[in-house]
């Protein structure tokens, strides 16, 4: 072996392990019957609302899902959630069943608490997937909802749903155009978002260096980065490029590739592995011991909070809050504990 060789051979190696420290590859398949509706588990909701948007002088629409236990006692992350160029705010909940998807991780007890919000990403005054849904003022519509979603939805969801604030309690994601626009809008908003989910992106995501035009910043701040891509999609191209800019400048992220097309078969399985990554260990000064319903103070409405789910009357989705000897499960010595802290009988919790 030549030296020429061997030093050649040493730099493709520290490439290889700088490239791939930088990306968790993922090539679980989600079991089977992880998207069918379970009549034996609590089930979650769905609505439809309607609010106001000054960016395109009309009133728009969304669905909301509320997890199961939805109480507005609590507060919850917030999770918006983006479709593809030919559909609309009802495009994930007629194919992609995310209110069942949800429903059966919640009742394995692997997602966080939270809403989400699947909001039309067409922001003009028209904003039905008639027509040519390929035209000029249709695609720049696309790139137009950054700013119906920070100034009009954003603020109407949390004046009207018991949501968390802070970034770190605030991730965007999205199939195909939508999928773009979470990659593009939830790195260019660091500032509103620390979880960016793009399921088989399409040609409307910017190029990686414009994406991310500060790599060092995105590593910082960036909690999950998730990219997925069927490999029998001709969008492929556009997914792996970004992992490929992100791996390169040593940006962590998800990069899961696997079997699939532009469907939602794909989609599903995106939703289903991206949901479980994000609002996982948050370091958040919202989340207080104690402090059930997240209202910045530990009182008589935690301690009917606990009362209650113990009754079986309501159900606490955000264990970590209320089991405060840290046992794992909430129960009658967490009630006594917090019986005891609000009589002033101890100053903290064992979990403290």
């Amino acid at each position: 072996m030549t030296r020429k060789f061997r030093r050649l051979l040493r730099t493709a190696m520290t490439f290889l392990t700088v490239f791939f420290a930088a990306a968790t590859v993922s090539f679980a398949a989600p079991p089977s019957g992880f998207d069918s509706y379970k009549s034996n588990i609590p089930h979650g909701n769905v609505t439809t609302i309607t609010y106001h948007s000054k960016t395109t002088g009309t009133d728009r629409k969304a669905m909301v899902y509320t997890p199961p236990g939805y109480s507005t006692g609590q507060k919850y992350n917030v999770l918006y959630l983006l479709h593809g160029i030919g559909g609309d705010h009802t495009e994930w909940y007629n194919g992609g069943s995310p209110n069942v998807i949800l429903d059966n991780l919640y009742a394995e007890k692997k997602l966080s608490p939270m809403i989400v919000i699947m909001p039309n990403g067409r922001a003009m005054a028209d904003d039905r997937a008639v027509g040519d849904i390929y035209s000029a003022d249709k695609v720049a519509a696309f790139e137009n909802f950054q700013y119906d979603l920070l100034n009009d939805l954003i603020p109407y969801v949390e004046a009207h749903y018991p949501v968390l604030t802070n970034r770190v309690n605030r991730a965007i994601g999205g199939l195909s155009m939508g999928g773009g626009q979470a990659l593009n809008f939830g790195l260019k908003y660091m500032d509103y978002f620390a979880y960016a989910g793009g399921f088989s992106p399409a040609p409307n995501t910017y190029s990686p260096g414009i994406m991310v035009p500060n790599p060092s910043e995105a590593a910082s701040k960036m909690k999950v980065i998730w990219i997925g891509c069927g490999e029998q999609d001709g969008l492929y191209s556009t997914a792996q490029g970004v992992h490929n800019y992100l791996a390169q400048k040593n940006v962590p992220h998800t990069w899961y590739s696997a079997s699939g097309n532009h469907d939602f078969t794909f989609w599903k399985d995106s939703l289903y592995q991206y949901s479980q990554l994000i609002f996982k260990d948050i370091d958040n000064p919202e989340y207080k011991l104690g402090d059930i319903n997240s209202d910045g103070q530990i009182d008589a409405l935690d301690f009917v909070a606990i009362k209650k789910h113990l009754l079986g009357q309501e159900t606490i989705t955000s264990t970590k809050l209320a089991d405060v000897d840290a046992s794992g499960t909430i129960d009658a010595i967490d009630f006594a504990l917090m019986k005891q802290y609000l009589l002033g009988t101890i100053a903290v919790f064992p979990a403290s």
